[in-house]
Order: structure tokens, then sequence, then C-alpha cells
């Protein structure tokens, strides 16, 4: 899952298809509903209800849309506990890439490029988008489409948006979903997703569907729901070709970094010319001059102790799908991968430890008492939080590279 406040929950997917309102014919195949076993609609549930339908007619739905697709629909109990959750651990960088490129899913994901090669080829020639990308969003998101949810996405919505924390989100996207069945590209029985409303192959939101899913099957219908993938395939790389896409030129590149290197620089905002990074000192890892494909940033996603990356366009792209530095490395790492390129050469600091939620607002806290304004005390490492870390460590004679080390706490304490 993806897009919901996690970040870069509103996605976006390439230009529109013909959708509106046809009657395909098709046999419909995919996930169907499972709803919560007797869902409550506990009396406030209902008044929202009521709120809501006159809220959706006003923008244009229909009435009987609207009955059809609430019927039954109530709070959806998984839905509450999966959207209170917050995780106390998190993975570190390497467990992730580790995971995002496991040896079965880069395997799976050369089988899946054979199977559909004239597939992925058509789609590539027409966006422009490097064809292992795609691919990897696919496997990144639902394990090529085994793990696509089956929760009703008007009840998940619904839960989220009478829970009141995301109501304004929630809502926004319900109307979204109301057009989506309104116009005819699925049923509510089809449309499943997500604790968190995200849909298909690629797990699309229903505003971003709305916007740029497309129909390269010509049947009428933009269906991500479908055992086929290709529109779900064709609308992520649509999004990717709409967002900025350089065919053929890489997302990042591992690199060598030379003795002494200035790791205030080494962030992602600070795009410069390849000329400026290769007037650093940095190369390669075997020695060869960067490639130049634009402005390019370099980071050390562990810090200064692990393998260091230039980032070019296509790493700011990937983020617009997910705003995370660990998915668009994740993905960047698995079409690489499927595309027959090795694992990173520098080793990862295994040895260091993930700092705990609870143990990063303390960071947090820590650096504000110190003096150096983290943006928030949330638990969340960001580039604010990174900057007071990068301001503490000068401080201190570290090396600033901004990571949120076990060693810099207990500095800190």
């Amino acid at each position: 899952m993806k897009h919901l406040s996690l970040a870069a929950l509103v996605v976006v997917l390439g230009a529109a298809g013909c959708a509106g309102g046809t009657t395909a014919t098709r046999v419909e195949t995919g996930p169907v509903a499972s709803r919560a076993k007797d869902s409550p609609q506990p009396s406030d549930f209902v008044a929202w209800r009521s709120d809501f339908r006159r809220t959706a007619v006003a923008s244009g739905i229909e009435p009987a849309v609207f009955d059809r697709a609430f019927a039954g629909v109530g709070v959806n109990p998984e839905v509450v506990r999966l959207d209170g959750r917050q995780a106390e651990f998190t993975k570190p960088i390497w467990e992730y890439l580790d995971s995002a490129a496991s040896p079965t899913r880069i395997e799976t994901g050369r089988a899946q490029a054979a199977r559909l090669s004239a597939t992925l080829d058509a789609i590539e020639a027409r966006y422009g988008v490097d064809s292992q990308v795609v691919l990897a969003i696919w496997g990144m998101e639902t394990n090529y489409g085994k793990n696509r949810g089956d929760i009703p996405v008007i009840e998940s919505l619904a839960t989220l948006a009478y829970d009141g924390r995301r109501r304004s989100f929630a809502e926004e996207q319900l109307i979204g979903a109301l057009r989506i069945l309104q116009s005819g590209d699925t049923t509510p029985e089809r449309m499943v997703g997500s604790w968190a409303g995200a849909m298909g192959h690629t797990q699309f939101i229903p505003s971003s569907y709305l916007s740029y899913a497309v129909d390269f099957t010509d049947d009428g219908r933009r269906d991500v729901w479908a055992e086929d993938p290709t529109d779900a395939l064709a609308s992520a790389a649509n999004y990717l070709a709409r967002s900025g896409w350089v065919r053929g030129a890489p997302w990042g590149l591992e690199v060598h970094m030379p003795a002494g290197f200035d790791y205030t620089k080494a962030d992602q905002k600070n795009r410069r010319p390849v000329s400026y990074w290769r007037d650093q000192g940095i190369t390669l890892m075997d020695g060869r001059s960067l490639p130049d494909h634009g402005e390019a940033a370099i980071i050390a996603p562990a810090g200064a102790r692990g393998p260091t990356f230039i980032v070019y366009r296509n790493f700011q792209v990937i983020k617009r799908y997910n705003n995370a530095t660990s998915y668009a490395m994740g993905v960047g790492h698995l079409g690489d991968r499927i595309a027959g390129a090795g694992d990173f050469a520098a080793a990862w600091p295994r040895d260091e430890r993930e700092l705990s939620r609870t143990e990063k607002i303390e960071l947090q806290r820590r650096l504000i008492a110190a003096g150096y304004d983290p943006g928030s005390t949330d638990g969340v490492i960001g580039p604010d939080t990174s900057t007071a870390i990068r301001g503490f460590q000068l401080a201190q004679g570290m090396t600033p590279d901004g990571y949120p080390s076990s060693i810099l706490l207990e500095r800190l304490r």
C-alpha cells in the first residue's frame, strides 16, 4: 500500500483513456469485495452517511449510484485498526532493499518481463518509460498482482471519513470512487483494494485513477482490477511519463566518494550539474567519470558508512509515486536487477541498529533541547530533522551525514 497519508498517497497516473459510461461485455475477473462480517452501522455513522449523501448528490453523483455503492456499507473494524496503528520499529534501508529486490522478486519480475514482453514493448513505445521500471512498481506495490487487497473501497474510505482523522481526504476520494462507478468502469463488488483505498495492480487512489488511468486494451474501461494487468501497467507508465520520466536514463548510480568529502552536500535537495560532482572527486565505483543525465544530487541513505549514490531526475519522478526515499530506491534497484544489473558494490552498515519510533521522537526532542530545530517530534526523520542532525554533528566534530544513528542518540543524551 502506498499513497494515503503515508507521505505520497496521492498518486498520479498517466493520461485519461476512454471510460465514460460504456457497457463492455467482457467477463469480469479479479478480486471481489470482501466486507468485514456484519460491519456495524452506529447511529452517528448513519448520520454522517446521510450528510455525505447530500454532498455527493450535489457534486453530480446520481442518487441510485450512491445508494447501490453504500448498500451494506458500515464501519470496517480492520480499517479502523490499521489506520490507528503506528509501527514502533521499521526496517533499516538495507533490509528494506533486501526485501524489495529479493531473489524471488527479481526472478518473478524477469519471468513477467518474458511473459508480457509484447505488452510491455507496446507500453514503452507509447509512453517512453523503461519497462523494467513499470515492472518494478508492479512488483513493489502488489507483488506482481498477488496482493491487490480485497477490502471494498467504498467501505474503507467511508470508514476513514467517518473516523474523522482523515475526513476531508477520504470524502474527496469517496466522491472520486463514486464517479468511477457512475462512469461504468467497474462495479462496487469489484472496486476493492487496500485498507486505505488504493486499488488494483499498481494501487491507485480514486482521484488519481480519474485523472490519469488509461484504457490501453481499448475495451472501453480503464480496468486496473482485472486479472490482466495491462491497463494498470500502462497507467503506471503514463503517470511516470507525465511526471517527466527520461527514457534510458538511470534513476541513480552507486558512486565512490573521495576522502574528506563534505557530507553536508549529500542532500537530495542539493541538485547540481554533474560537472560539479565530478569536480568534487566523485566517480563511479569502477573509477569512471560520472555520466551526465542532467542535474543530480548525492544521497547517503545509511550515512557515510554505507553506499552512496548519485540520483538523477528519474529518482524524483519515482518519488512522485511515493515520496519515500526507500521506496524510490527500491523501485529503481528492483528495475535494475530485473534488467540484469548486479547488487550494490559497497557494504551496508548492517551492525548499525535502526532506532525505534520512540527513540526517534526522543532524538528530535533532544535536538530541540540542544538548539537544533527538527521541525517536529513525530518520529519521522524527514529533511528538517536531517538538517538539524547535521548541525549537531558539525558542532560535535562528527561526520555531518544527517543519519539518525544510535551513536548520535547517545551523544545527544
